[in-house]
């Protein structure tokens, strides 16, 4: 007998935009064939996944893969490879490299580098900055870019747009969705008096305070409306912020890390010292509870891991002269499944914020539901197993993870990019094989037949 499909799922509890649902997945050619009952001879290749649970592969926004330029801490084959061993399928990776991603040619650059060594499908943000303003309605149509990323706060070289005209003029060039970081640069300046040489990271979110972030994104909000532009506000970290986004809908979308849901000042910095400092910073435990009513009230579009990885020693160093960041890619989904089974969200809201809501926002083509016609990415998770994450697992370059020695229930078992099952059980199997994400907004016509 023929096999009828190249890969057959069989016996998972499968997310389907109806729910979860008793139902076998078949794949042909990379993508979903068919949902529903088969046999096992019907597909070349079959996995048995009776009490695993099937979701849509998980799609993280927001990653530093910090090359070229800085790849002692991490690069697009070790990043990636945390990813998947994660159960991550897609990512979008940030412009702040050195040289940072400012035109076609350093976009084409990074799309080059990940070609036979991404284990994961890709994509890249184009920078913002004086030289390049103009250009980005261009700019952000480029194949495998993810859109235009700003950087209204503290960031490497030219990337900083820190005042309103300057912000006009990025989202007046464009259509697409703008992601921004929204601290305001004025403020941080005029805060620096606070921090005494020597003090440490425990004065990170003193220095970065809330009205640091409030003012940023009030800024953005109202320019927002005035161009009619649509942006997305990453890894908010305040209840007013909280508040503020849940009115301005209609343009405007918005991020939370596993990061700022799991940790709260002051302990986090008594605990782990530099290794929690990032931008924006870790936050009390009362901006902590406000973020998870904004994830039970449906405010966060989307989950980001932040990944921005730095090496120990640099996190050795004199504060505030320490690196800001984080590793997280390889834990966000460990992290959340934990925090689903603790009963803080649901595995559907988790299904939103991780692959039907980064589609949505970010126009993605074939990816984020398990549907037929849709890339056959899975992420296959088993929500009873309980694992401490230990470093000997950890595939960042850094070396380390701000969540070692926290034991979780819920465990990524299985990641599979369009049909190929790169990850099982720990192991890596294959080569690499992502391949650049595609967008509907920037898919070129079809030549008439």
């Amino acid at each position: 007998m023929t096999s009828t499909f190249d890969l057959l799922l069989k016996g998972g509890t499968v997310f389907t935009p109806n729910g979860p649902a008793e139902c076998d997945v078949a794949v042909s050619d990379g993508r979903i064939a068919a949902l529903g009952s088969f046999e096992p001879r019907s597909a070349r290749e079959v996995h048995d996944l009776k009490g695993l649970t099937v979701l849509p592969g998980v799609i993280d926004s927001q990653v530093h893969f910090r090359e070229p330029g800085l790849e002692h801490k991490e690069d697009l084959e070790s990043g990636t490879r945390a990813a998947v061993l994660g159960g991550v399928t897609a990512l979008f990776e940030m412009p702040n490299t050195n040289p940072s991603t400012l035109t076609a040619e350093a976009l084409n650059d990074k799309l080059a580098r990940a070609e036979g060594r991404a284990w994961t499908d890709f994509a890249f943000y184009m920078g913002s900055a004086e030289e390049n303003a103009d250009k980005l309605a261009e700019l952000e149509m480029l194949q495998g870019c993810s859109g235009v990323k700003v950087f209204m706060g503290s960031s490497t070289g030219s990337l900083l747009v820190e005042d309103d005209d300057s912000l006009r003029r990025v989202l007046a060039s464009g259509r697409r969705r703008v992601a921004v970081h929204a601290e305001d640069e004025a403020r941080l300046r005029e805060r620096l008096s606070v921090i005494e040489e020597g003090s440490g990271s425990e004065m990170h979110p003193v220095w970065r305070d809330v009205e640091t972030a409030v003012r940023a994104t009030k800024r953005l909000l109202a320019l927002s409306r005035e161009t009619g532009r649509r942006v997305h506000v990453l890894h908010i970290t305040t209840g007013e912020e909280v508040a503020l986004l849940a009115e301005q809908k209609e343009l405007v979308t918005c991020e939370v890390t596993p990061q700022h849901l799991t940790l709260s000042a002051p302990e986090c910095y008594e605990r782990l010292g530099a290794l929690a400092q990032m931008n924006p910073p870790i936050r009390d435990a009362e901006h902590r509870e406000a973020l998870w009513e904004g994830v039970r009230q449906g405010v966060f579009d989307v989950l980001g891991s932040d990944h921005a990885p730095h090496t120990r020693e640099e996190k050795e160093g004199t504060y505030p002269r320490i690196p800001s960041g984080m590793p997280g890619v390889q834990t966000l989904l460990p992290l959340m499944l934990d925090h689903v089974n603790a009963g803080r969200l649901t595995l559907q809201r988790l299904v939103d914020m991780t692959s039907a809501g980064p589609q949505r926002i970010f126009a993605i083509a074939g990816k984020g539901r398990i549907a037929r016609g849709y890339d056959a990415d899975f992420t296959v998770v088993d929500m009873d197993r309980v694992e401490t994450i230990e470093s000997k697992w950890l595939a960042s370059k850094c070396g380390w993870s701000p969540f070692e020695g926290m034991k979780v229930k819920g465990w990524p078992v299985m990641t599979i990019i369009r049909g190929e099952t790169v990850m099982q059980d720990g192991e890596l199997l294959k080569q690499p094989c992502g391949q650049a994400i595609r967008f509907q907004e920037t898919i070129p016509p079809r030549p008439s037949e």
